[in-house]
């Protein structure tokens, strides 16, 4: 079949239509860290869905926070793309609970926030050592 210039690579035309839905996110205690991350954000721990306790990000993607307790939580990098005011409001929760945040994801450079990409952006951890992101500019993508 010979592909028309003017149409996307077949590759792209099928991505279009892939979204992300949900993810499970590992937790030792899943009402602590889901309501950890659903107070920093201004956002809703929705009902419990067998052993998943769900975050909705209004965007179509939910975090469904599920408890291991048989082995370590292995912590995984989480980023959240927030707007400006919102931004503004997580730092300001994030002083109020007395929670580090970090201009590296490194976590060397606490309570100050980076300007990449145009925009801000800051880390902290969660109650099990996730690596939390806000930024409020996508990074740009080669």
């Amino acid at each position: 079949m010979s592909h028309d210039q003017h149409s996307p690579p077949a590759s792209e035309q099928a991505a279009a239509g892939i979204r992300l839905n949900h993810t499970a996110v590992h937790a030792s205690d899943r009402y602590l860290s889901a309501e950890f991350l659903a107070v920093l954000l201004g956002l809703e721990v929705g009902k419990p869905f067998g052993p998943f306790l769900p975050v909705d990000l209004g965007n179509g993607v939910t975090l469904d926070y599920c408890e291991k307790r048989d082995e370590p939580i292995q912590p995984q990098h989480y980023a959240f793309l927030v707007p400006e005011d919102a931004f503004d409001a997580v730092i300001a929760r994030l002083d109020a609970v007395g929670v580090t945040y970090f201009a590296d994801s490194g976590h060397t450079d606490p309570g100050r926030v980076n300007h990449m990409f145009g925009g801000r952006g800051a880390y902290f951890d969660d109650p099990d050592g996730h690596n939390m992101e806000i930024i409020t500019r996508p990074y740009a993508r080669p």
